[in-house]
């Protein structure tokens, strides 16, 4: 098996070959563990856990603690950041030796059915596969006149490694990665504004976490534009203005340091010879069946640039799924979308899996919708966290889960219990009758459900 691209999806498919005994070859041509753990997922999550314990010595004092002037050094913040990344992306090179993984520095291009050429430092050469995955990944959308240039405009990846703080900062595109960004810049003492197209930041999670999520940005400082599109952006010595423009067509000018542009990503489908073979792309995604195959035989598509939802974790399944499939692994079955979970890891937390109110109302289901605030839970208050919601959406004649929301502390862990009990196809009973411990944040997910079936007890 060839994987070209050793991201999330590309990795975990090798180390699974390798398991099964398949003589892998992983081709890479910048870093191994790919942009999610190099310049995305784990080095933000870094940046985040600084922010918040900047945030937590800052409210010292409320706990009974007194800490003197504190002040924090953002060129250690940033490095920090960055070891992370390197000693994961070492981490991930040693998983690989470890299953009999070859890895390949460079581009991998096909070269028709079953042939991969490779080009790197070292030259050119040929291989052959009876499987070849494609697991190249996305990069960031660039839409015209919004073209980032690394100084005034960036990207994430800009964004992850400032020489300074900028006073003011503009955020376009108020999904995870902007509102990651917004979250942590604002932490830090910038002036934020978040621009969004759609009526409501977060646009993919439930309508009432969403409005939660903006009072709590608001509250920390963070001004939020809705129903608002960035025209133009016009970059000058000191700065860059941005033309905004509402709904209504009236429009705005705002002026500030720096503009992070986080409007989506495209899958990285050129240059990979695919017109040598019968892979088919529509809108910048490989089309792909249930088993991650495409239209040629021998070659698959896992991760970004197979489609939504571009998350790593959705990658590295689709990477078991695709090689247990091809390998004649026993009770291999496609993944069930609705069973992945999404995350934010802004201040506060944002989690979800499964349907919204909404979508599971438009599907025609008769709901039950249970709720449970973080100031009714005995440990969030012990933490200091009274902030946040747990909602659940079950089927009011099944008992089904259909989907659980969540805001507040720790929710991109707490989310996990409920992923399980949708995998495991979960009713209310079954997790009526789970014993949650006390005192945890946890006890939360049970009240909700309970609540959803007028039976909570502490609220």
């Amino acid at each position: 098996m060839i994987v070209i691209g050793g991201g999330p999806g590309g990795y975990v498919a090798a180390i699974r070959a390798g398991q099964l005994g398949l003589r892998t070859l992983v081709v890479e041509e910048k870093h191994l563990g790919g942009i999610c753990l190099n310049w995305g997922c784990i080095p933000t999550k870094a940046l985040l856990r600084a922010a918040e314990v900047w945030t937590l010595v800052n409210h010292a004092r409320e706990f009974g603690i007194t800490v003197e002037k504190p002040s924090f050094d953002l060129s250690a913040i940033v490095k920090r950041s960055r070891d992370v990344a390197k000693t994961l992306s070492q981490g991930v090179a040693h998983l690989l030796k470890k299953n009999k993984v070859e890895v390949a520095d460079g581009r991998g291009r096909l070269n028709g059915p079953g042939k991969v050429v490779i080009e790197g430092a070292k030259g050119k050469r040929s291989v052959t596969a009876d499987h070849i995955i494609l697991a190249t990944g996305a990069r960031a959308r660039v839409v015209k006149g919004l073209e980032p240039d690394g100084e005034r405009v960036w990207t994430y990846r800009e964004a992850m490694v400032p020489e300074s703080l900028p006073k003011s900062l503009l955020v376009v595109g108020s999904g995870a990665i902007g509102i990651e960004f917004a979250s942590f810049y604002r932490a830090l003492g910038v002036e934020v504004t978040v621009v969004e197209l759609l009526d409501r930041i977060l646009p993919v999670e439930d309508a009432e976490i969403s409005g939660l999520a903006r009072k709590a940005f608001e509250k920390q400082g963070m001004k939020i534009l809705t129903g608002t599109q960035v025209k133009a952006l016009d970059k000058g010595r000191d700065g860059v203005t941005a033309t905004l423009e509402d709904g209504k067509g009236k429009t705005q000018t705002l002026k500030v340091d720096r503009v992070i542009v986080a409007i989506g990503i495209v899958g990285n489908t050129e240059d990979l010879g695919l017109e040598t073979t019968k892979v088919k792309v529509e809108k910048g995604q490989i089309q792909v069946g249930p088993y991650l195959e495409t239209d040629e035989p021998g070659i698959y598509a896992i991760g970004d640039v197979a489609g939504a939802p571009w998350l790593a974790h959705k990658a590295s399944h689709e990477g078991v799924i695709c090689v247990e499939a091809f390998a004649g692994v026993e009770h291999v079955h496609p993944m069930t979308r609705e069973n992945i979970p999404g995350c934010t890891y802004a201040t506060p937390q944002v989690a979800s899996v499964g349907m919204t109110e909404a979508k599971a109302k438009e599907a025609g289901y008769d709901v039950k919708v249970g709720r449970f605030p973080y100031r009714g839970n005995g440990k969030s208050l012990a933490l200091g966290e009274p902030e946040g919601l747990v909602k659940t959406v079950f089927d009011a004649k099944t008992g089904e889960l259909l989907g659980a929301h969540m805001i507040g502390a720790e929710v991109t862990e707490l989310i996990q219990g409920y992923t399980v009990a949708k995998t495991m196809e979960g009713t209310e009973l079954d997790l009526m009758h789970t014993i949650f411990p006390h005192p945890t944040l946890s006890e939360m997910m049970h009240e909700s459900v309970l609540d959803a079936f007028g039976r909570a007890i502490h609220f």
